[in-house]
């Protein structure tokens, strides 16, 4: 089993963003961070579970923990209905950020998958974890964007 933590930060929305992941499987801990300069909130809660379960070496079985509404959702909930529609909404709109959620349908598909969400900044240590690993993507594509 192993247990995932994701966020996305973003600074301004659209704005710099950044994205966090703690993997845990056993004793083994693992720490994932990335960003870019130009980018939405939702695309980093994206980004981070991609990155997360493109991380994995093989097909696992996963506790995937996340503070978005917005992820958590969309695959519990949205996903099948987008997919049968062509990629529209319930009220025929393009689904936004489509290329990442087609992306995270591909690699959700190759895991056993329990979606969980948890309330962000109430102490969950996972959480914060992910959260923190967030921020410091996002400093680190504004020290990138500082040194250009």
């Amino acid at each position: 089993m192993v247990e995932i933590y994701t966020d996305g930060a973003c600074k301004g929305n659209p704005g710099p963003g950044g994205w966090g992941v703690l993997l845990v499987c056993g004793a083994r801990r693992r720490e994932l961070k990335g960003g870019e300069l130009s980018t939405t909130n939702n695309r980093m809660e994206l980004m981070a579970v991609i990155e997360a379960l493109g991380a994995l070496t093989r097909p696992s079985q996963v506790r995937l923990h996340t503070d978005s509404q917005y992820v958590h959702k969309g695959m519990t909930e949205w996903l099948a209905g987008w997919r049968a529609r062509a990629w529209r909404t319930a009220q025929g709109a393009a689904v936004k950020n489509r290329d990442l959620w087609e992306r995270l349908d591909a690699l959700a598909r190759t895991h056993r998958i329990q979606w969980i969400w948890v309330k962000g900044h109430a102490g969950h240590d996972g959480n914060e974890a992910a959260d923190r690993l967030a921020n410091e993507g996002v400093a680190a594509v504004l020290a990138m964007g500082d040194a250009a």
